[in-house]
């Protein structure tokens, strides 16, 4: 005979640890001072803080809030768990306990609410794209300009390496000042050269 549910080993043993934390939560509860269906009611409160923590952690929003709430809620069932193994005499419970069972609520209150209506991270938009450019119409008026005569390539000067090394100093001088590369005329000015070789030593920069 098959079962139409399989077991699981790992879910089996959730649902018992589940069942056990439970009942000591409502044990402690009810030790402190809370009867009737308030005892019932604390466990019920921890483990939705603890669903609702763990959703958080699944989802793409941000975990720190989901880590947060998680230890909150773990710290809770842990904490009842051990109280409940005979380290604590449920017939006098101090009263420093009294008090945090009796503020849990509004603490799983905020926390609940929290998780549960914080908005996620916003995904960035994306800039509209522009328009592209009509083509631009090509003038035809008029017969078409003849191409200029190339200019013809003078000799590049020879640069001693000195100058060279003085021309960077004082480029790096005037980048410190300014800000801004130097230009030919001011570096021309500066070494007191003829325009082609400053122009060289511009391009050695």
């Amino acid at each position: 005979m098959r079962l139409p549910v399989r077991l699981d080993a790992v879910l089996i043993q959730a649902v018992i640890a589940a069942a056990l934390s439970f009942a000591h939560l409502h044990d402690l509860a009810s030790a402190a001072g809370q009867d009737g269906w308030k005892a019932w009611a604390y466990p019920v409160s921890v483990d939705l803080l603890l669903v609702a923590a763990w959703r958080r952690l699944r989802s793409e929003a941000s975990k720190a809030a989901g880590w947060c709430w998680f230890v909150v809620a773990l710290a809770a069932s842990l904490g009842a768990n051990v109280a409940t193994a005979g380290l604590l005499d449920l017939d006098d419970v101090p009263a420093w306990l009294r008090i945090l069972v009796a503020g849990w609520p509004a603490v799983a209150f905020l926390g609940g609410t929290l998780l549960a209506h914080t908005a996620p991270a916003a995904e960035p938009e994306s800039a509209p794209a522009e328009p592209e450019s009509a083509p631009a119409v090509q003038e035809t008026a008029g017969p078409p300009a003849e191409p200029e005569p190339e200019k013809p390539q003078l000799p590049v000067p020879h640069v001693p390496a000195a100058l060279i090394t003085h021309a960077r100093r004082l480029a790096d001088d005037h980048h410190a000042r300014t800000g801004s590369p130097i230009d030919p005329g001011t570096l021309r000015a500066r070494l007191n050269v003829p325009a082609p070789l400053a122009d060289a030593i511009a391009a050695r920069l």
